[in-house]
């Protein structure tokens, strides 16, 4: 799929990968894509908490070897 954004917060660990997507899609417009990659298992949980407390969308989760991709949408 295709991102407007991509934002790289690998080896950061909580709160540090929620932030900087916080202030990455501060940047951004209403309706572009953000695509974040962590190493941070408990990533999984914070951006689906975010996605429900901030009304930007979480259009999809991955993971492979570790990494965890996010594409989050912005409202």
């Amino acid at each position: 799929m295709d991102f407007d954004k991509e934002l790289n917060v690998s080896g950061l660990l909580c709160p540090l990968p929620i932030l900087r997507t916080k202030q990455s899609l501060s940047t951004m417009s209403s309706g572009q894509l953000l695509k974040v990659i962590t190493t941070d298992p408990a990533s999984i949980i914070d951006f689906q908490v975010f996605s429900d407390n901030t009304g930007n969308e979480l259009l999809s989760i991955s993971e492979t070897d570790c990494t965890f991709i996010f594409l989050l949408k912005k409202k």
